[in-house]
């Protein structure tokens, strides 16, 4: 029960040092109702202790403490708004009494303290941390639309100075026991577990009588580097707010308020800042910003990458070879991501010069990463070893998975199936990387298509987090399984989604583009098109896409949809497809890598707009709201993403929201393309569709599934 001891197990040793062992009900400890009471008469208990020498804050679980409760954040309303901030304001008082006893009090950090656990041991006089792998430290409020609330804020910056505690307060760095101690979050490393306690103890034993006074507690305490007034530290923070502008486009309000909080704190007196920082978390929590990105980066991100999607009942596998077809961009990045994971890579190609070459892109990698002091000549050559470059397809016998990754053209990948798929071992799988093709029309080639399966990765491969995996109508539960177990071992999010053409992500962000260039069709200024889509989140503007992506690219790809009877079943790039051939055809402007697209490239990486636009498709004086052409860029997105989800070519809504954020740059803020409409109301989302399709065309009518989860007074779950 709450309070009990076994949660939070009291005991008392020879020399009057009490350790408080957390040890909370459920897998995790977590800031909750229950801690709240734990925390509170243990407190309590140690303020009445008689000969009290000093307190350690210990863990039984894997984790040290893993945070608040985001169930609770997700949950609050504005009604609540008074509650939670006196949960918020017990939390803190707790841990000031905790920091306030006559004794010295230290933290034994066993794994992860992550949020309110790095709180908890702020308020601590001296960290104690385990190093090994795993283990690390971090206030990463900020990625979940918040900020650190129980004095995370306030104390860092009264303990480390503003310049270096904004780093971690802007960007809620995950730091590893090594980098711990050197930022100043940690006082001391030990290797193994048994010894945290023994160092803990020894340090109280050997303290000093000012070793139980925090440092903002003594007299003539002064903010390392000085308060905001500072000019030195005020450049900092003009410099922080002005890059959280560039990344956030005022879109996400948990960093402006962080660093507000943070200069305000190094302003206030200690108590005062604390107050500040409550009111801070609160007005976040109700922000629709963080339940969207709590709901989607958190919940639905821990159930896909828990196994949501897994088949439940095929066992667990393990792959240790693969082979890889096409040493190209795509072919030399999966080599990488597999090998570093420990896998054995072939990397086939037609000529042993092109395989070698691709092989050659890991190198790199690793140079860079050496230079900046994250790997080691010893960590290079142990991966390298694991890619073999080969023209000989005999090299792939007995591998576990074989992923084709040639151009996107049906009769090679045709071929290269039939040749490869010889040399899979005994109960292995093949995979092909297209990202439009149908794979129930590729399995066609194969001799076993249950075990036949799509498995398309972005790129680069090395920093995309997504793998889309799609089934054919053939293929089987172990062939899916196998590609989730493999994708989770290359540390990759997978969202499982089913035949189509385009499947989700492709046939969604083919929308955007054309959007874009259907607005560029209807006469709007190019440059404006690109930095609105920009204003609302999107990484990019559409043309600037298209221009990356290459319009000759994406004309490949129609004229092979169109050779197969596929083109327009599914979705509409009617606009990019009639604007690109114009480009390409009477132009001869393709895209970047060709002799420019929508915009012209100089040598020194600088671009303007193709003036050449101005003549073809813009309409002076054209009035168009700038409010219609931002939502026409955002709906026409989400709309195609809730008929995925309506013709089951989604699984669910977390499957969209995580791979639209994850796999095509939708805007965090939004929480993904589907909760997008959760936030903003789905009849309000509707009403605002009719008004644009009365507009803009019949491309903005709101689907059926719409209209169906407005009807039965639901969400999309």
């Amino acid at each position: 029960m709450a309070g009990s001891n076994d949660q939070f197990k009291y005991e008392k040793d020879q020399d009057n040092i009490v350790t408080i062992t957390m040890d909370m009900d459920g897998p995790v400890n977590a800031m909750n109702t229950a801690y709240r009471q734990l925390m509170g008469d243990a407190v309590s208990r140690l303020e009445a202790e008689q000969d009290l020498r000093g307190v350690v804050i210990a863990s039984a679980k894997k984790t040290f403490f893993a945070g608040g409760d985001l169930n609770e954040i997700l949950t609050i309303q504005p009604g609540d708004k008074v509650a939670f901030q006196s949960n918020i304001e017990i939390t803190k008082n707790d841990l000031r009494r905790l920091e306030r006893l006559p004794v010295p009090v230290v933290a034994a950090i066993n794994g992860a303290a992550m949020g309110g656990g790095c709180e908890i041991t702020l308020a601590c006089n001296y960290r104690v941390m385990l190093d090994q792998p795993g283990v690390m430290i971090a206030l990463p409020e900020v990625t979940l639309g918040l900020l650190p609330g129980a004095g995370g804020i306030v104390r860092t910056v009264h303990m480390l100075g503003l310049q270096h505690a904004l780093p971690l307060l802007l960007k809620g760095t995950r730091l590893k026991p090594r980098q711990a101690l050197e930022a100043g979050l940690v006082n001391e490393l030990v290797a193994e577990p048994g010894q945290l306690l023994t160092a803990a103890k020894a340090w109280i034993l050997a303290a000093g009588a000012d070793a139980a006074v925090q440092p903002w507690d003594r007299k003539g305490h002064k903010i390392p580097g000085g308060n905001v007034n500072n000019p030195n530290v005020a450049m900092g923070v003009n410099a922080a707010g002005a890059m959280l502008g560039k990344e956030t486009r005022g879109l996400l309000p948990a960093g402006p308020r962080i660093l507000a909080v943070a200069a305000e704190a190094s302003l206030l007196d200690f108590d005062a800042a604390l107050i500040v920082e409550t009111r801070g978390l609160t007005e976040l929590a109700l922000t629709p910003q963080a339940k969207n990105v709590i709901n989607t980066m958190f919940f639905q991100m821990n159930d896909i990458n828990g196994g949501k999607s897994r088949p439940q009942d095929v066992a667990r596998s393990d792959v240790k070879k693969i082979g890889v077809l096409g040493a190209g961009m795509m072919g030399q990045g999966i080599a990488y991501v597999a090998a570093k994971a420990g896998i054995e890579v072939v990397l086939a190609d037609i000529s042993l010069e092109a395989a070698e070459k691709g092989k050659g892109y890991a190198e790199k990698l690793l140079d860079k990463a050496i230079s900046r002091g994250r790997s080691t000549e010893a960590k290079k050559a142990a991966l390298l070893n694991l890619i073999k470059p080969t023209d000989n397809y005999d090299d792939l016998d007995g591998a576990d998975l074989i992923v084709e990754a040639v151009f996107e053209n049906a009769d090679l990948k045709g071929k290269v199936t039939q040749q490869a798929e010889p040399k899979l071992a005994e109960g292995g799988i093949f995979a092909t990387n297209t990202s439009t093709l149908p794979i129930s029309m590729l399995s066609q080639a194969s001799r076993k298509a249950d075990n036949f399966i799509g498995i398309h990765f972005f790129s680069p491969v090395d920093k995309m987090p997504l793998v889309e995996i799609i089934c054919g109508e053939k293929t089987s539960d172990f062939a899916l399984a196998k590609s989730f177990d493999f994708a989770r071992k290359i540390n990759k999010t997978p969202i499982v989604v089913k035949d189509s053409l385009g499947f989700f992500t492709s046939r969604t962000f083919g929308s955007f583009f054309d959007e874009g260039c259907r607005l560029l069709e209807e006469g709007v200024d190019p440059i404006l098109i690109d930095n609105l889509a920009k204003q609302v989140g999107m990484p990019v503007g559409p043309l600037t896409v298209l221009d990356e992506v290459s319009m000759e690219l994406m004309r490949k790809v129609n004229e092979t949809q169109r050779d197969l009877g596929l083109y327009g079943t599914t979705y509409n790039v009617e606009s990019s497809d009639r604007v690109g051939s114009r480009m390409i055809n009477q132009f001869d402007r393709a895209g970047r890598h060709y002799k420019g697209g929508f915009y012209e490239y100089g040598a020194d990486g600088s671009k303007q707009i193709w003036p050449k636009l101005y003549e073809l498709y813009v309409k002076p004086g054209l009035e168009m709201p700038l409010e219609d052409i931002k939502d026409r860029i955002l709906f026409r997105q989400v709309i195609e993403s809730l008929k995925c989800l309506q013709e089951g070519v989604l699984s669910s809504a977390a499957d969209g929201n995580i791979g639209s954020i994850m796999g095509i740059g939708a805007p965090v803020w939004t929480g993904g393309w589907i909760q997008f409409v959760n936030t903003y109301g789905l009849s309000r989302f509707a009403d605002r569709c009719r008004e644009l399709a009365d507009r803009y065309g019949e491309l903005f009518n709101p689907p059926a599934i719409l209209q169906e989860k407005i009807a039965a007074g639901e969400q999309f779950a």
